[in-house]
């Protein structure tokens, strides 16, 4: 019973549309080959999605530097941060300037290499979605 009563609730939540949403419209006659769906989850998410987005632009960023950047709190931006480095894709080196602790964080060659399948990945999607002119 207390499914059924969360599922009422999310439905009363949600609009119609946005319910019925995950459906693709298929026109008769055309190809709607989508790419793989399998998504880096790492990258993904949209916290590590914007550190590595901005480590891509940039040589290095300081823990300071990318937690004003992307407006989140020195807690989130170091669980993101960690797990990226679990994977391999940032590098993050600690050092002292002064009495101050100094956390810079850099892409490594494997974190730019699936950032860019990444947004291959997205690019095919979007490619995918759009309407073939006539």
């Amino acid at each position: 019973m207390a499914k059924s009563s969360a599922l009422r609730s999310e439905a009363a939540i949600r609009p119609k549309a946005a319910r019925s949403s995950s459906r693709l419209a298929i026109e008769p006659g055309v190809s709607h080959a989508l790419p793989d769906l399998d998504l880096d989850r790492i990258i993904h998410e949209r916290m590590r999605l914007g550190i590595v987005s901005a480590l891509a632009v940039n040589e290095c960023l300081t823990f300071n530097e990318l937690k004003k950047l992307l407006q989140t709190t020195d807690g989130n931006l170091s669980v993101h941060a960690r797990r990226l480095e679990e994977a391999e894709y940032i590098t993050c080196s600690k050092s002292f300037e002064g009495r101050m602790p100094k956390t810079e964080y850099k892409l490594t060659a494997a974190g730019r290499k699936a950032f860019e399948r990444y947004l291959n990945h997205m690019e095919a999607l979007i490619q995918a979605m759009r309407p073939t002119e006539k």
